[in-house]
């Protein structure tokens, strides 16, 4: 136990910090399960994502493959660079319960028409056309989920270093100064005891002297 002093001062000073310590542990629980909320709702958001990631992009490969056992490897090859292009995203942040969340966003979003991807709409098939069209949305769900994640993790941090600092409240620092004020009630009615002690034998010899007086 840190050592403390056992005064009636001291007392009072660590009832105080015992009522701001509860104070702040129930802050931090509310703040705690009110994150736990937005943490439920995110996780929901990032499950249909990867779901959505997940069946685009089975899509995708299997358009791919129809495509290349059809129209050949270089036919491919050839659309695939004539369509080349930028994907850009958009960086913010924003606050979710006093905690800073990065926001991610499509700057422009990847999916385009056959007239806009580059190659001529008379020069590939329709098979590669909905290939190129299947990938880009992969793509567009792929910025989407990133920004998800991203939030997921950033709010998963940000409640296991709340319950961390709940822990250490509940468990450490208010038990160990409920202790130090048991120690120092403790200290403080021992010398009531002995100060009370010490005035019943005062009191005894003072009668006692006048008893004495009152014989002679």
């Amino acid at each position: 136990m840190e050592e403390v002093r056992p005064t009636r001062s001291e007392l009072l000073e660590r009832r105080s910090q015992i009522s701001l310590a509860q104070q702040g542990m129930d802050l931090l629980k509310k703040k705690r399960d009110a994150l736990l909320i937005e943490f439920m709702s995110v996780m929901d958001e990032t499950l249909r994502l990867s779901s959505v990631l997940q069946k685009n992009a089975s899509e995708a490969q299997y358009s791919l493959a129809v495509a290349q056992s059809v129209d050949g490897t270089v036919a491919l090859a050839s659309a695939a660079l004539a369509t080349k292009g930028e994907i850009t995203v958009d960086m913010t942040g924003t606050k979710i319960m006093g905690v800073s969340v990065p926001v991610v966003t499509k700057g422009e979003s990847p999916v385009r028409t056959s007239f806009t991807r580059g190659y001529s709409i008379t020069g590939v098939s329709s098979r590669i056309d909905d290939t190129a069209d299947k990938f880009e949305r992969v793509l567009d769900v792929i910025i989407e989920y990133a920004d998800i994640e991203t939030r997921l993790k950033r709010l998963g941090d940000e409640i296991q270093k709340t319950n961390r600092r709940v822990n250490a409240l509940e468990q450490s620092t208010i038990p160990q100064l409920q202790d130090q004020v048991a120690y120092i009630r403790m200290t403080l009615d021992e010398r009531a005891r002995e100060d009370l002690f010490r005035l019943k034998k005062v009191k005894k010899k003072i009668e006692r002297k006048r008893v004495e007086q009152a014989k002679v």
